[in-house]
């Protein structure tokens, strides 16, 4: 009996460890939902569909990742802030266009929408610190852009965004202002 209760107690702890290993090398498929199941990966629409003028804009990341993001443009041009819109995890910067639109018409704003690595039509694969590399390259392309008033430049993330959003605003405290 004693032997039947070891062997339980080994054959439990190995199924958990093997649990664990797993989970760690899976976590970023676990966290990073960058396609919602039975969705293409693809964008459903542009924001011309919502009559909202925009540019296509593809950015370079420090290690060498190309994103796509919106810059969408608030008419008629208004000297308000720019909004660098993060999105929350699973989907695409598509999915979030009617709340950006409404953002748009109450604030009187210029909206950025980043497409995360592996998102929509961004290349590479997700993950924390290529996230993070991809809102330093947002931001960098935000301050160096000539039609926006860059000392307005707004950060705004829901979910996983908030904590993209979050973390650089504190590495770029010379950039942004609380």
């Amino acid at each position: 009996m004693v032997s039947f209760l070891k062997a339980l107690v080994y054959g439990a702890g190995g199924v958990a460890v093997v649990g664990m290993v797993a989970l760690v090398a899976f976590q970023e498929r676990l966290v990073y939902v960058p396609v919602v199941p039975g969705l293409a990966r693809a964008y459903p629409f542009t924001p011309a569909r919502l009559r909202l003028d925009y540019e296509d804009v593809f950015l370079r990341t420090s290690d060498g990742v190309r994103l796509h993001s919106w810059f969408i443009k608030h008419s008629p041009p208004k000297p308000g802030p720019t909004i660098l819109f993060f999105q929350e995890n699973a989907g695409n910067i598509a999915h979030r266009l009617e709340f950006v639109r409404i953002m748009m018409q109450r604030l009187q704003c210029n909206v950025f929408m980043l497409s995360y690595r592996g998102y929509g039509e961004s290349d590479g694969h997700p993950s924390q610190h290529g996230i993070i590399m991809d809102s330093q390259a947002a931001l960098d392309h935000l301050t160096q852009r000539k039609d926006i008033d860059t000392s307005r430049i707004v950060v705004f993330g829901r979910s996983l965004g908030g904590a993209v959003g979050a973390v650089l605003v504190k590495n770029n405290p010379d950039k942004l202002s609380i």
